[in-house]
């Protein structure tokens, strides 16, 4: 077995490798592309936070790790046909060595929720589930979808650079309380955003009631195999007005007549704000699912 970092000309073969698991995982076809792979990594230093482990000619397994502060994010999958090899072990140990080095004090692994194997290697090495989460979406089908309705006063309007500040201020309070968040400055945002391969504001909206922005949606031009949401908030003082609702449908008919008519998003299964029960009133089903492990190192 050979192991190198994961490079450029390889974002294609992952993003079969990934997609194969994925379909054989779940039972169904993955839409997994290189589009989201390169969104995956694009933060990621491929030569040092990477790993790819060849069979000859043949992908076998992979992995990559981030890290922000004193948490690390790691994730990887081996080659059903390999599993029970020592592989999944070995990525393990470099994925928790590597973010040793970063400083962090805790990992989240993440894994395809009917993953066994993966469950159990885990579980093996100190490894705790804590969470699960949706990819959910809706076929929009040829007929436009429904206008939003708003309550009077507020109306929906397009992603402009002078709304920059207050638009990610208001990200920051509708997700405050959302398990795992972490605050980011406003300088660190729009410099995140601006370097994805992908950045396309044209795609967020928000909600403006006065000079106050109510609720907001970043989405994303192509993921899982159609139009993304990114992240969609609505700031406590605003809630239970549809606003959500209003900004989703508004998406649905966005990305429709941009030509989309797929639509995903990915959202924490145990989320105190009701963002499953929205997002099934709408028409959106549970495509796949993913577990979070989570492990503390010792000091």
């Amino acid at each position: 077995m050979n192991v190198r970092p994961i490079e450029e000309g390889d974002l294609e073969l992952v993003a079969a490798f990934l997609a194969e698991d994925e379909s054989r995982q779940f039972g169904h076809p993955s839409r997994i592309a290189i589009d989201d792979v390169r969104g995956w990594l694009g933060g990621v230093d491929l030569e040092r936070d990477t790993w790819l482990v060849e069979d000859g000619d043949l992908l076998v397994a992979l992995a990559w790790v981030e890290s922000s502060e004193a948490r690390g994010t790691a994730v990887g999958a081996v080659d059903r046909e390999r599993c029970g090899r020592g592989i999944g072990s070995r990525l393990v140990d470099l994925t928790e060595a590597r973010l040793r080095e970063h400083g962090v004090e805790r990992i989240l692994n993440i894994v395809l929720a009917p993953d066994a194997a993966a469950a159990e290697l885990l579980a093996s090495r100190g490894y705790r589930e804590v969470r699960r989460f949706w990819e959910m979406t809706i076929e929009l089908g040829d007929e436009p979808p429904p206008e939003p309705v708003l309550p009077s006063g507020l109306e929906i309007e397009q992603f402009d650079e002078a709304w920059a500040r207050p638009y990610h201020a208001a990200l920051e309070e509708a997700f405050a309380e959302h398990w795992g968040h972490r605050a980011e400055s406003f300088e660190g945002w729009w410099a995140r955003q601006g370097r994805k391969h992908d950045f396309e504001p044209s795609l967020w909206w928000f909600v403006r009631d006065g000079t106050e922005i109510a609720a907001v949606v970043r989405n994303d031009p192509r993921r899982s195999g159609g139009g993304w949401v990114g992240a969609l908030g609505v700031r406590p003082a605003w809630r239970g007005r549809g606003l959500g609702r209003a900004l989703l449908l508004h998406t649905f008919g966005d990305f429709h007549r941009r030509g989309d008519r797929r639509v995903g998003l990915g959202v924490d299964s145990e989320n105190a704000t009701g963002a499953t029960q929205l997002y099934e009133s709408v028409g959106m089903t549970v495509d796949t699912a993913q577990v979070v492990w989570e492990k503390i190192l010792a000091p």
